[in-house]
């Protein structure tokens, strides 16, 4: 279902221009993203369709996300990633 070439696009949809954002995005799609199933990639697909501030207050705390997948998909990257920078 996720091609190599889908995946590329993904990886290119995780470089946002916003650094916070950025150091997230990048380092969960290259060690955790080979690891989802089927339904959490297209998840985390849409998770990238959204617009950078809702992100930022979604990943920082700052807003919770009131769409139940998007908001798990935002708290598993949050902690792959915190696994990943220990």
């Amino acid at each position: 279902m996720f091609t190599e070439k889908r995946v590329n696009r993904l990886k290119w949809a995780c470089r946002r221009g916003m650094l916070e954002l950025d150091v997230l995005f990048l380092p969960f799609v290259e060690a955790a993203f080979d690891e989802l199933d089927d339904a959490d990639k297209l998840t985390f697909e849409r998770l990238l369709t959204c617009d950078d501030p809702d992100l930022f207050a979604w990943f920082m705390g700052h807003q919770t996300c009131h769409d139940p997948d998007l908001a798990a998909m935002v708290d598993m990257v949050l902690r792959r990633v915190k696994v990943y920078g220990e």
